[in-house]
Formats: C-alpha cells, sequence, structure tokens
C-alpha cells in the first residue's frame, strides 16, 4: 500500500481507474485466504493513520482525510524467487478465485464509505503514481491470524 497524491491504472490505452489523495493498494491473494483477510485488510486500511495532521504527524487515516483508494490485483506479489531465475506464482490463488476475493475487498473498501477505484482483473495493466512522502506500508493479513 502506498500514500499518494495521485494514481491510475491504464489498460489498453483507457484508464479503468483514478484518485487523487489516497491510498494506491497492490492486492496479493494467495491459495489460503478467505474473506476474513479481506475484513482484516480492508479495516486496517481504512483506519491506518499514515497521512499528516496540521502538526505534521501521521495522525490522520484516508476517511479522515477524505481520501480515496485505488486496488489493483497484483498476484505478482506471491512470485517465489528462493530458486532459480524464474519466479514461481505457487502460492497465488487460482484466478476464479483470487477474482472473487479481489471483488469482496473492493465491497469492504466501499462499505467503510471510502471511494474505491479499481484496476482490470488479469489484465495487463499500466499503473502510475505520484507515492506521498513516500510512505509505503507492507500489510500481510497472515501475520494477524
Amino acid at each position: 500500500m502506498q500514500r499518494v497524491s495521485r494514481a491510475s491504472v491504464t489498460v489498453e490505452g483507457r484508464i479503468s481507474g483514478a484518485i487523487e489523495r489516497g491510498l494506491l493498494v497492490l492486492l496479493g491473494v494467495g491459495q489460503d485466504d478467505a474473506e476474513s483477510e479481506a475484513e482484516y485488510l480492508a479495516e486496517k486500511i481504512a483506519g491506518l493513520r499514515i497521512f499528516e495532521d496540521e502538526n505534521e504527524k501521521m495522525n490522520l487515516s484516508v476517511v479522515d482525510v477524505g481520501g480515496a483508494v485505488l486496488a489493483v490485483s497484483q498476484f505478482t506479489l506471491y512470485g517465489d524467487v528462493r530458486k532459480g531465475k524464474r519466479p514461481s506464482f505457487d502460492a497465488a490463488a487460482r484466478p476464479e478465485r483470487a477474482k472473487e476475493l479481489y471483488e469482496y475487498f473492493v465491497a469492504q473498501i466501499r462499505a467503510k464509505g471510502l471511494r474505491c477505484e479499481t484496476g482490470v482483473f488479469q489484465a495487463m495493466m499500466h499503473v502510475e503514481l505520484v507515492n506521498d512522502g513516500p510512505v509505503t506500508i507492507l500489510l500481510d493479513s497472515k501475520k494477524e491470524f
């Protein structure tokens, strides 16, 4: 997840999702992931205090600043390069299940009152962003379950 001043996703020359101030979420779905992980991540992302307040202290959430979320499915986050030179994606969820959980995650973000733009699942996407800070946070739901 990256705090951004703007971000967009383009597919086949057309913008599929774009936000101004907010969070770019690159979402990897693993084989063992379930709805509970998507709920945890949505709750954590909506509440994380990583935007600066009037005292320049990270004290505000994306909800507090009226920001948005751009959620992009990215199975390559599960790339395992420990052996050889070519990544293995065996730990990533099958596409059907990954799409289901990705869409569930997006619904959970929207249920928190946040505007959530998306990429296009399984498409070749060009992601552009201006990282604000830079602030990049790694969230792993498995560390909580």
